[in-house]
C-alpha cells in the first residue's frame, strides 16, 4: 500500500474522510464560484485542458475553475494525499479501479443525483464508472489496450510487419528477436512489455483475469510464470532493454521520455489514446495493432474501457456547478472539437461525430482502430477491489526482483500473488 492510500485508509477508518472544512473550491468576492480540476497528463493535454476551461468560464461566466495536473506516476500519491487532508479537487480524472476505490470509501459523489445527461454515452463505457449501482464517473472516451507499430524502424531492420490478425506470441518473440539481431544499435524491440493491464489482456486470453468478479486474485501463477520467463528471454536476447534501463525508463512515463517515442522501439504496448502523443514524439505515423495472441485464444483478451473517467468530490462545496463542467467535458462539441481523442475516443456519440472532420492523422489512426476492435473484443474488464491500486507498484517491485535475476519467475509468481491478495484484503 502507498503512503498515501494508507493514509487515506487511515483517515477514513477515523471517520474524517474529506473534512467539509478544506473540500473543493471556493466563492470569489463577486459571487463567482471557484472550482478546482486535477488531472494527469503531459503539457500537451494541459493546454488543450486550459482551451476547454476557458471555453466552459465564457458560457458559464458564474464559474470559474482552476486546473493543476501532474505526470501519471505522480497523480495518484498526489490524489491520495489530497483526499486524506480534505483538500482534494472539486472534478477529478481517474481510471481503472480507482472510481471504486474513492467512490467505496465515500469520496466521490453519485453523479445521478446531480441530473447529468448520460443519454449519448454506450452502457459499456458508462459502467466503468458506475458499482454497486452508484455511478461515481462518466467515461471521457473509449480507449483499448494496443500494439504500437513503428513501420520505420521495421523498415531500417528489413524485418516485415506482423498480421495483426494472426500473430501468435511466439510469432511475437520471433519477431522481437528479428528485431533485436538486425535493427540499428542503440534501438529495442520493445521496453519490457510487463505491465498490469498485460497481465489482464495476456490471462484473458488464457480464459482468467488478473482478478475475479468476487474481488480476489484471479491470475495463475503458471500464467505469470510463462509471462516472465518470456520476458527475460526478451532481455536476454537484447530485444527489451538490460534490467538497469528498465527501471530508469519506468520513472518517465512521459510519451516523448520513452523508447517509442525517441525512435528507439519498433514495439511499444500502449493504450490507443497515446499514439497521437507517441507520434509526435518521434515525428513520423505510427500503426496501431491488436495484442498477439488474440486469434485462436480461449477468449479475446482485448476489451474496450473508458479512457479516464470524470468524478465529483463528494465533499465540494459546489457539487451543481461541478457536475456542470462535467457536463460541458463529455457531453459538449465545443470541448470535443479542443480535446478531440486525447483522452480516448469521446464517449458521448454526439461528440464523437463532430470531431470526425477535424481529427488529426494520430486520431483517425485511434478512432479506426476502436472502430476495428469493436466487433472483435472481449467481455467487459472485471475492474479490481478496494486495494488493488496497489498493484502496479507491486507488479514494478516484484519485475524488478526478476529482471535484475534476484528472483526466479516460479517464486516471483508466488510473491505477487500473495502481495496483491493481502492489498486487496485491506
Amino acid at each position: 500500500m502507498s503512503r498515501g492510500t494508507r493514509s487515506l485508509a487511515a483517515l477514513c477508518a477515523a471517520g474524517v474522510l474529506l473534512a467539509a472544512s478544506a473540500c473543493g473550491g471556493s466563492s470569489g468576492d463577486d459571487g463567482s464560484v471557484e472550482l478546482r480540476f486535477g488531472w494527469w497528463g503531459n503539457n500537451d493535454r494541459a493546454a488543450a485542458t486550459q482551451r476547454v476551461i476557458a471555453a466552459f468560464q465564457a458560457k458559464n461566466p458564474g464559474i470559474k475553475v482552476k486546473g493543476s495536473y501532474t505526470d501519471f506516476n505522480s497523480y495518484f500519491d498526489r490524489l491520495a494525499t489530497e483526499v486524506a487532508g480534505g483538500r482534494a479537487p472539486d472534478v477529478i480524472a481517474l481510471g481503472g479501479a480507482y472510481p471504486r476505490e474513492y467512490g467505496d470509501r465515500g469520496a466521490l459523489l453519485d453523479l445521478a443525483k446531480t441530473g447529468l445527461k448520460t443519454d449519448k454515452i454506450g452502457a459499456a463505457a458508462l459502467d466503468n464508472g458506475k458499482f454497486g449501482g452508484v455511478q461515481y464517473g462518466v467515461p471521457t472516451g473509449v480507449n483499448a489496450i494496443a500494439t504500437v507499430v513503428n513501420p520505420a524502424v521495421f523498415e531500417k531492420a528489413g524485418v516485415p510487419l506482423p498480421d495483426s490478425d494472426t500473430w501468435t506470441w511466439d510469432d511475437f518473440k520471433r519477431i522481437a528477436k528479428e528485431l533485436a539481431a538486425k535493427a540499428p544499435e542503440g534501438t529495442f524491440a520493445l521496453a519490457d512489455p510487463t505491465r498490469t493491464d498485460m497481465l489482464d489482456a495476456y490471462s484473458r486470453q488464457r480464459g482468467e483475469a488478473l482478478y475475479t468478479a468476487d474481488g480476489k486474485v484471479g491470475i495463475s501463477e503458471k500464467t505469470l510464470v510463462d509471462w516472465w520467463s518470456m520476458a527475460l528471454e526478451l532481455r536476454d536476447a537484447g530485444a527489451t532493454p538490460p534490467a538497469s534501463q528498465t527501471a530508469e525508463l519506468i520513472t518517465q512515463p512521459a510519451p516523448e521520455q520513452s523508447l517509442m517515442g525517441r525512435g528507439l522501439a519498433a514495439l511499444q504496448f500502449d493504450w490507443s489514446n497515446q499514439v497521437g502523443a507517441l507520434s509526435k514524439a518521434v515525428g513520423q505515423p505510427l500503426k496501431l495493432i491488436r495484442l498477439p495472441g488474440e486469434t485462436g485464444a480461449t477468449q479475446a483478451g482485448m476489451w474496450l474501457q473508458a479512457s479516464q473517467i470524470y468524478s465529483v468530490n463528494a465533499k465540494s462545496e459546489h457539487p451543481q456547478e461541478a457536475a456542470t463542467f462535467v457536463d460541458f467535458l463529455v457531453n459538449s462539441p465545443e470541448a470535443g472539437k479542443i480535446i478531440l481523442a486525447d483522452r480516448g475516443i469521446p464517449a458521448n456519440s454526439d461528440v464523437r461525430a463532430a470531431i470526425q472532420d477535424v481529427l488529426g492523422e494520430g486520431e483517425k489512426v485511434q478512432a479506426a482502430f476502436i472502430d476495428e476492435l469493436t466487433p472483435k473484443a472481449g467481455p467487459p474488464l472485471v475492474i479490481g477491489p478496494t486495494g488493488s491500486t496497489d498493484t502496479p507498484k507491486i507488479l514494478d517491485r516484484v519485475n524488478a526482483e526478476v529482471l535484475f535475476d534476484r528472483q526466479r519467475p516460479a517464486a516471483a509468481a508466488a510473491d505477487f500473488v500473495k502481495q496483491v491478495g493481502t492489498a486487496i484484503k485491506q
